[in-house]
């Protein structure tokens, strides 16, 4: 039985790493595994072409109203999912930092654990040199502490970008994040819902491009979005 899989790609000036991963997506295996593959982009209004380059891909396209900010992307992305019929949605960064071909196995996870979310854990897997410097390692481990401390439901790397989800968790998850806390708000959403969650080791490289993410900043942007979202499970406003 064929079943619809959405892979949603968010990209801000990913014009160099755009199409080494779309050429790695593993669209063959997928089809002989049955999934009926659709990749979508989110963009948060590119300046560099990636926009251009997607069409010249042949990939759907979605252009985030705001400027910028992953979490309004991802959202975007998100909804757009949902007006479709495909039942899983897999999303990667589109950075070049993950591995493409290892969705199959979060997709398989996802399927013979009977999950609701699986994510695939660089903090667990094979970081190569310079994917990640030692302060973000650090960080890393201290905001998933913190998320597990505070939400009782284990994870081994809440700031990851590698992430599958059946069409009923993403109904279910209610968000407002609009940049990189996005990820840690999905993992207290999935948590406050109950939603059975797991996770794979994954590879992490380096990234194709310069880094858009802020260390200290953003760490303590997650950090907050953690906390108040214990106090307040829903959004109080949905931007």
């Amino acid at each position: 039985m064929s079943r619809g899989l959405t892979i949603l790609l968010p990209t801000f000036n990913e014009v160099d790493a755009l199409p080494k991963v779309v050429n790695e997506l593993p669209i063959a295996a997928l089809k002989d595994a049955g999934w009926v593959p659709r990749i979508v982009v989110a963009d948060g209004r590119s300046t560099d072409g990636t926009q251009e380059k997607a069409a010249e891909l042949g990939l759907e396209l979605i252009v985030q109203g705001p400027a910028a900010g992953k979490g309004f992307g991802m959202r975007e992305g998100f909804a757009r999912f949902l007006t479709q019929e495909d039942d899983v949605l897999v999303m990667l960064d589109a950075d070049g930092t993950y591995v493409p071909k290892e969705m199959l196995r979060l997709l398989k996870h996802l399927e013979q654990g009977e999950y609701d979310v699986v994510i695939g854990s660089r903090l667990r897997g094979n970081i190569q040199p310079g994917a990640m410097s030692r302060i973000n390692w650090i960080g890393n481990h201290i905001l998933t502490w913190f998320a597990v401390a505070l939400y009782r439901v284990f994870i081994s790397d809440v700031c990851t970008g590698y992430w599958a989800f059946r069409r009923g968790a993403i109904q279910k998850m209610s968000l407002n994040s609009t940049a990189f806390e996005i990820e840690a708000e999905m993992y207290t959403s999935c948590a406050s819902e109950g939603l059975k969650m797991s996770e794979v080791p994954i590879s992490y490289a380096p990234r194709i491009g310069e880094s858009k993410l802020g260390s200290i900043g953003d760490g303590f942007r997650i950090l907050r979005k953690l906390l108040v979202r214990r106090l307040f499970p829903r959004p109080v406003n949905r931007i």
